[in-house]
This record gives structure tokens, C-alpha cells and sequence, in this order.
């Protein structure tokens, strides 16, 4: 397999990460040079000002906790959820550059949110192994105790 393949995807986030900032420019200048300095200034402000409203939009209704605290608990249908596309396209709308601004308004087309959503699902499939942090009892094998005082077994003898 070729070098390049076999990168890390840490690798290749840092990569794109120091490449993107010059490829925003120079496609900056490019959109400059052909509709001008300020048409092109008043387009980026214009995308920043739209991404601020759709992350707020997103921010409605709870559903960026609710994404948050789902995709901690495992839960990666709620990363495929309308909630989680709004706050990913408002985010690259307010990154600075025009590549950033066509990825951000591409994430609000339902057919890229289908295959985005399918390839997050592949690619954070829960695993079929057995957590360590759980421990699997017999429902026979415990009871809820609302009360707060300990079983009494565990009361101390007089």
C-alpha cells in the first residue's frame, strides 16, 4: 500500500489543518480579482453573519446539549440528527473563507446529510465487546432503595 494510504488520520486532520488556512486565501483572492475587494469582503461577512444564525437555530429547542450529551452516552444517531447538521453548517459558515462557507452550505443538502449521517453510523458503530464500567446483574440480583439508609444487614449490631 502506498505511504500516503497509511497515514494516520491524525496526520491528515494536522495536515488539512495547515493547508487550509492558504487554500482559504488564495481562493479569497481569486473570488477578489473577479468580483472585486469589497463584493468579496461583504460575501464572507454575509456567510459569517448566516452561520451565527444557524447555529442559533441550532441552539433552540436544547438539541446541541441533547447531541452533546448523546454522543457521550454512545448514541451516534442523534450526530445524524437535523440539530447536529445546522450546528456543523453554521460552524464552517462562520469559519473565515469561501471553501469552508460551500462546505458549510453543502451540509444543509439532505442527500450529503444521508451519506455524512450513513458514514458517521460505519464509522462509530458501537462495538460488540463488554464495557468495563458495566456490570451486568440478574434482575433477582439487585433492588432499588429509594430511602437512603443502608440494607438491614449492613445496620450496625447494638
Amino acid at each position: 500500500m502506498p505511504a500516503p494510504i497509511r497515514m494516520s488520520l491524525s496526520k491528515w486532520l494536522l495536515i488539512g489543518f495547515l493547508v487550509l488556512p492558504l487554500a482559504e486565501l488564495a481562493v479569497f483572492v481569486a473570488v477578489a480579482l473577479q468580483i472585486g475587494l469589497l463584493p468579496a469582503l461583504a460575501l464572507a461577512a454575509a456567510t459569517s453573519v448566516l452561520g451565527v444564525g444557524l447555529l442559533r437555530l441550532a441552539g433552540r429547542g436544547q438539541r446541541i446539549p441533547h447531541i452533546r450529551v448523546s454522543t457521550i452516552d454512545g448514541d451516534i444517531a442523534a450526530a445524524g440528527s437535523p440539530g447536529f447538521f445546522l450546528a456543523v453548517s453554521g460552524i464552517l459558515l462562520v469559519l473565515p473563507g469561501f471553501l469552508t462557507d460551500v462546505l458549510g452550505l453543502l451540509v444543509l443538502l439532505p442527500p450529503v446529510r444521508r451519506v455524512v449521517g450513513a458514514a458517521l453510523g460505519r464509522l462509530f458503530r458501537p462495538s460488540s465487546r463488554a464495557r468495563d464500567d458495566v456490570v451486568d446483574l440478574d434482575p433477582d440480583e439487585w433492588a432499588e432503595d429509594h430511602t437512603g439508609r443502608p440494607p438491614p444487614d449492613e445496620l450496625p449490631k447494638p
